[in-house]
């Protein structure tokens, strides 16, 4: 239905407008009834809708309706599944319109910039590249079914810690390559109907204030044409986010914002036409929201939880599996140890926490599948509540464990030690966890660990297990999913989205993390996650992408469909894969580029692209991946653009970001040439890597140095400096300013000669 909204607004009040910019309450947006404009709903959800029932309630005091648990984005960024996360979206979007909500907050984007964040478990990525594509998928999905999202925490929010407060001061490249690009991709990509601005301050002033971000950037750059919403209670001075391009402040403010909105108008501090923009985007979302309303909406419940298991699989990985030890075999007499297997832990605590329809049990799930013979019996193993070992259950464990063909402990974070509104302190698992492993191993060789956990721990018994399955809190249904993992009933295909540290302090933030009062310097800069770990031959636990499967893999035949482009041209990359083990299975190939030689730092490699394929026994496949301009560019600050430098650059295919099997290389021209101002202060180097200004140079450095050579004649014959004193001459030189030639010439290049040539240097 077609609405002229310029018309509309023009019908308002300058309250009925300042009204538009605040919620009605903790989740309605405020309508005008007498112009026929609805009130409509938003709520939490990234991975399951959040809908508090009866009063509103941001706190969760209340119970929330019952809907589907998905795994959490740790765990779907896992998948490597751009189709599966987005049908993980629609069918939070079918949801959402059975339950009348416009609008599912989510998904976050935030790179995950240290392991300790305590929301780390509703992120997708440490790398922007999967990070945007996983977003996107998600966006995509929710969107499809005529439902809006809110992409967040924009930007730079990475740390739960005096998160209203804190200011993160990132420099401008770091921030466009690793902390904006995440949201980019989805803004530009999957056109979010909102964006949710951050608690925090961005270089000195706050997400919900700051005009580079969403304005210049968000909008005018990228795109954007929804509204911004602030994260709830983020907001600092309504009038000021306002006019930087914050157009929708939540929860309600009781009317304290709209004062201040229509005094500022009033006043002229405010121009009445930046609020009729902020009034014309948000009403332009409202009435997408009525349009794509299918009444009587529906979904089955089944269905969804049954996809939640399928996702669920498709999410775990398989960190360690030796003797081949996994699947477990049926009929067998296992020992399940630990509470989680009988209370399991599938999603994070904060505004995210689902009510869910059901719950997979996995002892009951590894009951279902162990066959009718086996024996499975538990033992509880450690108290959920407490660190404390309790002796007791150490024995009773043990004894079960002894007993039993293998061991399968269920270990990981509890509540209390990861959620929204803190940070971790340390990677450890709680210590009763970690010593009841070391004694289950102890009398038992065949052991296998089930992680439930939403980001990395350290694992100092990792040298006395076989087996470990990372099943991140993989939702609703993840028991049933686990029991089809271990049984074999599916075969692993995730992959680590984030690297996982040998310890604490080997990760990149770890000496400026969470940072001092209200300052978080982020002084790593691009080298976050795998980009750090790669430059400083650091040894990770497990590295980004990594994960096995029951089945192998063999990669052949990289074809790089042109081997010299220029940076406006896109370039396909096909690599083929065939399934050389006896189980069907599903691998991820993931290609890397690596800048072969730069004249700035640069991360070692940077992932650029990835495909999952699924592959009978033998059976072949050649994927495809494409790589543009930004495939190879790096942002320039001076340009204010992304440039690509010439050269050549390294193509790298991997089944981890450490396990490289294929390699080859294509030359890229820029079609940028970079220009820097001339003066006397101009290293001498600089001017002869610049193509066009080198052969003024070269033939001034010519003339001095047939003009000198009596000099260095000398000074290569003195016993005093010893031979290669020219060359040692000739690289100091390259190193000096312009200035030094007038000084050390003797007086063959003047001062006019000097002020000559840096006027030709700049006109050239």
């Amino acid at each position: 239905m077609k609405r002229d909204i310029q018309a509309l607004i023009a019908e308002m009040t300058l309250e009925e407008k300042a009204g538009m910019c605040s919620g009605l309450d903790f989740w309605l947006l405020k309508g005008v009834e007498r112009l026929g404009v609805p009130s409509i709903m938003v709520t939490d959800g990234p991975h399951g809708l959040r809908k508090q029932q009866g009063d509103t309630d941001h706190l969760g005091v209340f119970k929330s309706v019952s809907a589907v648990c998905f795994p959490s984005a740790a765990s779907m960024a896992s998948s490597w599944d751009r189709e599966l996360i987005g049908k993980v979206g629609v069918a939070l979007g079918e949801e959402c319109q059975a339950e009348n909500v416009a609008v599912l907050l989510g998904p976050g984007a935030n790179i995950k910039r240290s392991p300790l964040c305590g929301r780390n478990f509703e992120y997708f990525s440490e790398d922007p590249y999967l990070s945007s594509e996983m977003a996107t998928s998600h966006i995509q999905g929710v969107q499809s079914q005529g439902v809006g999202t809110s992409l967040k925490h924009f930007a730079v929010n990475n740390q739960e810690h005096r998160r209203m407060g804190v200011n993160a001061v990132v420099d401008e490249r770091t921030l466009r390559e690793i902390y904006l690009a995440s949201f980019e991709g989805p803004v530009r990509n999957a056109q979010p109907w909102t964006v949710m601005s951050a608690y925090n301050k961005v270089n000195g002033t706050f997400a919900s204030e700051n005009k580079f971000l969403l304005t210049d950037m968000l909008k005018e750059e990228w795109g954007h044409e929804g509204f911004v919403v602030t994260d709830w209670g983020a907001n600092n001075d309504r009038v000021d986010g306002l006019a930087a391009g914050q157009e929708l402040e939540m929860p309600s403010s009781g009317g304290v914002g709209d004062r201040k909105i229509v005094e500022a108008v009033q006043s002229g501090k405010l121009s009445e036409g930046t609020l009729n923009r902020a009034v014309e985007r948000i009403l332009r979302i409202i009435f997408m929201s009525v349009d794509n309303k299918k009444p009587n909406a529906t979904y089955d419940r089944d269905e969804h939880h049954r996809l939640a298991r399928t996702v669920a699989g498709e999410t775990m990985v398989l960190l360690k599996n030796e003797e081949n030890l996994l699947p477990l075999a049926k009929g067998k007499k296992l020992a399940v140890i630990g509470p989680f297997a009988q209370k399991p832990r599938y999603q994070g605590g904060g505004s995210s926490h689902i009510n869910p329809t059901q719950i997979d049990v996995p002892m009951d799930e590894i009951k279902k599948l162990a066959g009718g013979s086996a024996s499975v019996v538990y033992a509880q193993g450690f108290h959920l509540d407490r660190d404390e070992l309790d002796a007791t259950l150490i024995e009773e464990a043990k004894q079960a464990a002894g007993e039993a063909d293998a061991a399968v402990i269920f270990a990981g974070l509890p509540d209390r030690y990861e959620s929204e509104g803190y940070d971790r302190k340390h990677l450890n698992m709680p210590s009763n966890q970690n010593q009841l492993i070391e004694a289950i191993a102890a009398v038992q060789s065949n052991v296998v660990i089930v992680l439930m956990n939403g980001s990395p721990i350290e694992m100092p018994w990792v040298g006395q297990v076989k087996s470990i399955l990372e099943a991140y809190l993989g939702g609703q249904a993840s028991g049933g999913a686990i029991a089809d993992l271990l049984f074999g009933e599916v075969n692993p295909s995730g992959k680590l989205a984030e690297t996982f540290p040998m310890k604490k302090s080997d990760n990149p933030s770890f000496l400026f993390f969470p940072g001092e009062g209200n300052r978080a310097e982020y002084r790593e800069g691009i080298f976050v996650g795998y980009r750090y770990y790669d430059a400083k031959e650091v040894k990770p636990l497990f590295p980004f992408g990594h994960g096995l499967s029951y089945t192998t893999f063999e990669y052949s035949n990289l074809v790089i469909d042109h081997k010299a482009i220029n940076d406006t041209e896109s370039v396909n990359v096909q690599v083929t894969i065939q399934n050389t083990g006896s189980r069907a299975g599903k691998e991820i190939a993931q290609l890397y580029v690596r800048d072969v030689q730069s004249t700035l730092i640069r991360p070692v490699k940077e992932l650029k692209g990835f495909a999952k394929v699924e592959l009978q026994p033998g059976e072949k496949k050649t994927v495809t991946m494409t790589l543009d301009k930004r495939s190879f560019a790096y942002y320039n600050v001076d340009l204010k653009d992304w440039h690509v430098e010439s050269g050549d650059f390294e193509i790298l295919i991997g089944r981890s970001c450490e396990d490289i099997v294929l390699s080859d290389k294509l030359h890229v021209e820029s079609t940028v040439t970079l220009k820097f101002k001339v003066d006397r202060n101009t290293l001498i180097i600089d001017l002869l890597n610049d193509p066009q200004r080198a052969p003024i140079v070269q033939g001034l450095l010519q003339k001095m140095q047939e003009g000198m050579g009596t000099m260095l004649e000398g000074l290569e014959a003195s016993e005093s400096l010893g031979e290669g004193t020219g060359e040692m001459f000739a690289e100091m030189m390259n190193y000096m300013p312009l200035r030094t030639l007038s000084m050390m010439s003797q007086g063959m290049f003047t001062e006019e000669m000097l002020n000559e040539i840096i006027h030709r240097l700049n006109h050239q």
